[in-house]
């Protein structure tokens, strides 16, 4: 039986012997896994550790040695970019408390892995970087809305986020509504708008268009959106959920923004519809790799060491993949999505395809 992370990765048109029974991610722009397919993951044939080591020296082996590419100052260049322009798109003005509470959410730390993501996609098909900041910029602000309504009293209830209070806990819970839903109409504005990009370096409107759509779908009730309502609908049931649709919830929930990321980085550096389905591909591998580890360090780790409230998923009775799969299954479904993100960048330029491996492996072995 085909391994999920393997379904997961797959071109479109390889699914076709699959159900149609499915959400609206199957659309071409969305091909996501259908919740009736027949190859959940709890039901994959699991690697023996043996298997698990090759998947690491394979993965370990498709990443450049640090004398070839330096991580740590390509994510520290590319991150103060992101935040030199996401300090200029959200000045102070009035009224200075709703842009106070925007600046303090979308400024107040954070890994920056979705924006870089999104620079990284940009170049490897031939873009600049300059070229893909306001779409960087634009994902980064729809991720910081999705964090400010996520640690609201009526969906998670959370009180630290980024190592610092809650945007709601310091503002006011109205005030932090209204600032994410300033951030959302903000994104679409500056991702849309021609200033945004270089005067000398155009971005043809056509790939603007495009970008924006994308991002519109992975974030509405075709994406993230649809994630969480399954998500809040499946707390607090007494009782596990299944893996169907746990993976329903993280696809959504998470994958689908790292995917925009990716995707409309793609788009605006002017990659063919070949190089964007890679991509896509390689995202959706990334982004549920994201949330396997998201939910290994929520039992593993300290608040301190995460920078937010460690163990909520188990507090509020939520199914994660640990508590489904067990903590060394989860970690061996981390190494084969791992191992099928990096496949998908095969046929790209060796040159230029370091970043992407790189970020792949970040998250795979981040700590927080």
């Amino acid at each position: 039986m085909a391994s999920f992370a393997h379904l997961l990765c797959n071109p479109v048109g390889s699914w076709a012997h699959l159900s149609t029974r499915s959400s609206s991610f199957l659309s071409p722009s969305f091909p996501f896994l259908p919740s009736s397919a027949s190859a959940p993951s709890a039901r994959r044939r699991r690697r023996p550790a043996c298997a698990a080591m090759e998947v690491n020296a394979a993965a370990s082996a498709a990443v450049p040695s640090a004398v070839e590419f330096n991580f740590k100052g390509y994510m520290l260049q590319k991150a103060a970019a992101v935040n030199r322009a996401l300090d200029a798109a959200v000045p102070l003005a009035y009224p200075e408390r709703i842009h106070e509470a925007m600046r303090y959410s979308l400024l107040g730390g954070g890994k920056r892995v979705r924006p870089v993501l999104c620079l990284a996609a940009c170049e490897i098909v031939g873009g600049r970087e300059r070229q893909a900041v306001p779409p960087a910029s634009a994902v980064e602000m729809i991720h910081t809305m999705s964090l400010m309504h996520d640690d609201l009293p009526c969906m998670d209830n959370d009180d630290l986020r980024r190592g610092q209070p809650t945007c709601h806990r310091v503002f006011g819970e109205p005030v932090a509504v209204l600032a994410g839903d300033a951030l959302l109409a903000l994104a679409f504005g500056h991702l849309a708008d021609p200033a945004s990009y270089p005067a000398d370096d155009p971005v043809p409107p056509a790939r603007v268009v495009r970008a924006v759509a994308e991002l519109s779908r992975c974030v509405g009730a075709e994406g993230l959106v649809a994630g969480q309502v399954v998500d809040l609908e499946s707390t607090g049931l007494g009782t596990p959920v299944g893996l169907e649709r746990l993976e329903f919830i993280h696809l959504h929930k998470t994958a689908a923004l790292l995917e925009a990321s990716v995707v409309t980085g793609a788009i605006v550096g002017g990659g063919s519809d070949d190089q964007i389905e890679r991509l896509r591909r390689y995202a959706r591998c990334v982004g549920l790799l994201f949330q396997v580890v998201d939910d290994i360090l929520d039992g593993t780790k300290s608040s301190q060491e995460l920078g937010k409230t460690a163990g909520k998923d188990l507090a509020s009775d939520k199914t994660t993949y640990p508590k489904l799969m067990g903590l060394e299954k989860s970690r061996e479904f981390a190494e084969e999505l791992l191992k099928d993100a990096t496949e998908q960048l095969l046929e790209f330029d060796p040159m230029k395809v370091a970043p992407l491996l790189h970020l792949a492996d970040y998250i795979a072995h981040r700590q927080k």
